[in-house]
Formats: structure tokens, C-alpha cells, sequence
């Protein structure tokens, strides 16, 4: 089984973006926990991000004839992409919206996701465990699809 885990905007500046809010944790150190895991749970982990919503959108269009699952962390997009939201429902992938920050706890723009409605669940809050918590998740998931 393979999974994608795609990332948006800014993502690419964790470590040193706004320590307080997205932690220390890099981008690089959170995939290399993803792999590790995935490795344990016997997952082929892949890893997009762009700040791009177009190829956020056209990874999308890709996952669906080589991943099981989508993992996706939307960052801004979260709150504003009816494309990102259309390219998940129409890959007909399962896919976790994730965040790094408890987003209800933010400022009120935040509150709403245009993406959690095709989701099959939302993680958030827990900082680079968010991303263990949903591949985690997503492995249950699957496994539950194939029997």
C-alpha cells in the first residue's frame, strides 16, 4: 500500500516559521518520522509540497492511479480551495485533512475547512505527531478497504 502525503503552502518553512505556533520540527525531520513509520506499518510513503494550488491539485490528479491514500495538509488552502476540495472528492482517494496547530483555537477564518466535507477524518493540534496520528490512521483505514 502506498500512501501520499501532500503538503501546501509555507509548509516548506516549518522549522523556522512561526516557532510558536508550528514548532521547531522541520519539514525534512516530519517526513523522515513518516517514512520510519511507514516503514513499520509496511507502507510505501511519498512526499509532495508546493506552493502551488495547482499542483497541489495536479498531485492529486496523479495519487489516484499510484497511492491507496492521501494524507493532506492544506495549510491556507484549507480555508479557501474549492479546487483542492473538488481534485480529493474527484480522485475518490481516501484522504485526512492534518494540521500541525489546533486550528478552532486560531483566529476565526481558520474555523472553516472547504476540504474536511471529502475527507474520511481531520487530525490537528499535535504538532509533527499529527502526521504519525493520521498515518496511522490512514493504515487502519486502508486495511479495513482490503479485507
Amino acid at each position: 500500500m502506498s500512501i501520499l502525503v501532500l503538503n501546501g503552502p509555507n509548509l516548506n518553512l516549518l522549522g523556522t516559521r512561526e516557532p510558536g505556533i508550528y514548532g521547531s520540527t522541520t519539514l525534512a525531520e516530519i517526513e523522515a518520522m513518516c517514512r520510519a513509520l511507514g516503514a513499520e506499518l509496511g507502507h510505501d510513503i511519498a512526499f509532495v509540497q508546493s506552493n502551488h494550488e495547482g499542483a497541489l491539485v495536479d498531485a492529486l490528479h496523479a495519487a489516484r492511479t499510484v497511492h491507496d491514500g492521501v494524507i493532506i495538509n492544506a495549510g491556507a488552502y484549507t480555508h479557501t480551495s474549492v479546487a483542492l476540495r473538488d481534485a480529493i472528492s474527484a480522485t475518490g482517494l481516501k484522504a485526512i485533512e492534518l494540521h500541525l496547530s489546533n486550528t478552532h483555537a486560531r483566529e476565526s477564518f481558520r474555523h472553516v475547512s472547504l476540504i474536511a466535507p471529502v475527507c474520511v477524518g481531520v487530525i490537528q493540534g499535535f504538532g509533527p505527531d499529527s502526521y504519525l496520528l493520521a498515518l496511522r490512521a490512514m493504515a487502519g483505514i486502508l486495511a479495513r478497504a482490503s479485507t
